[in-house]
C-alpha cells in the first residue's frame, strides 16, 4: 500500500460546492435529477482520473471485456476505459446526463429500450438510464471489472449496506471492482460526498470480497481552504475489491 498526497480538484471542489448549497440533502431520486437540470454538477471531473490511470493494471480485465461503471454521470472516464480496449456499461438515472455524454463525445448513438431501462449505445460503450436498483443480474452478464469512483461516495451511511448487497447479487463471480473513496470527520462537513472509512468497506464487503487497500493519500496540507472551514483530516483511499467465487 503507498501513501500519495495529491487529490484530483473535482472532488475537491463537489466537496465545496455541494457543502455550501445551504440545504439540508435527501437522497431521494429527484436530488441527483434536479441538480442535472440545475447544472449543479461539480461532480463531474474535466479530466481523466488520477488513479483510475494509475491503479487501472491493478485489474485482471481481459481483453475487450466489459468494465461496469455505477452512478456513471458523464464520466469521461468511460472515454478513456473504451480507449483501453474494453467494452463500457454504465448505469445512470438521468437522461440528461446520458445524452451529455454521448453529444460531448460527439457520437450519435443508438437508441433503445430493455426491461426497465432506455439505453444509448455507440462504440462498444452502452449507457443503461435508469435506477441502479433496477438492474438485473442478465443486464451485467458479461461484466469483468467495475470501477466505482462516484457510487459509494454519494451514498449516505443508511443506503449503503443496501447498495452493496445488490450489486454483489448482479455481478458474476470473481468480479473485481476498483473502488475510490475519501474519508473526513462526517460532523465536520455534510456530505454528499459522503466520508467512507476503510473500516466501513471492510464492514459492507468484507464479507462478499477479499479486499486489498491499494493507496492512501492525505490531501488535506494541499487544501487549505478547507482546514480553514474546520476540515481537520481529509484522505483519499483507492481499493482493489475482488468478489468470491
Amino acid at each position: 500500500m503507498r501513501e500519495t498526497g495529491y487529490a484530483p480538484f473535482a472532488v475537491l471542489h463537489l466537496l465545496s460546492l455541494l457543502n455550501n448549497t445551504g440545504r439540508n440533502i435527501t437522497m431521494e431520486k429527484d436530488f441527483w435529477l434536479e441538480r442535472w437540470e440545475r447544472e449543479e454538477t461539480g461532480f463531474h471531473q474535466q479530466e481523466i482520473n488520477p488513479y483510475l490511470r494509475q491503479f487501472w493494471q491493478e485489474l485482471h480485465q481481459l481483453q475487450g471485456g466489459e468494465i461496469f461503471v455505477p452512478l456513471c454521470g458523464k464520466s469521461l472516464d468511460m472515454l478513456w476505459l473504451r480507449s483501453q480496449g474494453c467494452a463500457v456499461l454504465g448505469v445512470e438515472l438521468s437522461p440528461i446526463a446520458v445524452r451529455a455524454f454521448f453529444e460531448e463525445s460527439g457520437y450519435k448513438p443508438d437508441h433503445g429500450s430493455c426491461d426497465k431501462f432506455d439505453y444509448c449505445e455507440a462504440d462498444r460503450m452502452r449507457i443503461l438510464c435508469g435506477d441502479f436498483f433496477d438492474l438485473i443480474q442478465d443486464d451485467l452478464k458479461k461484466v469483468h471489472s467495475v470501477y466505482d469512483r462516484a457510487s459509494m461516495v454519494a451514498l449516505p451511511p443508511e443506503m449503503r449496506a443496501r447498495y452493496v448487497r445488490h450489486l454483489v447479487s448482479v455481478l458474476p463471480p470473481a468480479t473485481q471492482i476498483l473502488l475510490v473513496t475519501f474519508d473526513y470527520p462526517q460532523a465536520e462537513m455534510a456530505g454528499p460526498p459522503f466520508a467512507l472509512p476503510g473500516g466501513e468497506v471492510e464492514a459492507l464487503y468484507g464479507e462478499y470480497a477479499e479486499i486489498r487497500l491499494l493507496a492512501r493519500c492525505d490531501v488535506l496540507a494541499a487544501n487549505p481552504r478547507f482546514a480553514a472551514r474546520g476540515l481537520s483530516r481529509l484522505h483519499e483511499s483507492i481499493f482493489l475489491l475482488t468478489l468470491k467465487a
